[in-house]
């Protein structure tokens, strides 16, 4: 019964982990996966530095997009680097600073 217990609490941590890159707290606002670039500038402000990293083509090879990575931080020793395509958020990373 035990056992069942804790697999059950780490599958719960495990869960509850994984969504936790789905969103970003920018003081009082929340940013999500699929907010546009304008609405992370607005709830986040400007970031320390903005890089292009090139063009993606779509799944029907019919366009291309912009691909962009910004940074913010540190904040508590913590760096964000939010990757936009076509000018959507589409990845939250975290990384400790040195």
């Amino acid at each position: 019964m035990k056992l069942q217990w804790l697999a059950l609490i780490a599958m719960t941590f495990a869960a509850s982990h994984a969504s936790a890159s789905d969103t970003l707290r920018c003081g009082s606002q929340l940013i999500s996966l699929g907010d546009r670039s304008s609405e992370v500038l607005q709830k986040c402000g400007e970031p320390v530095s903005r890089d292009l990293l090139g063009y993606k083509r779509s799944a029907n090879r019919r366009e291309e997009f912009q691909v962009e990575e910004w940074t913010y931080g540190p904040s508590n020793g913590m760096y964000q680097y939010l990757r936009f395509e076509g000018n959507r958020l589409r990845q939250i990373n975290s990384k400790r600073g040195n």
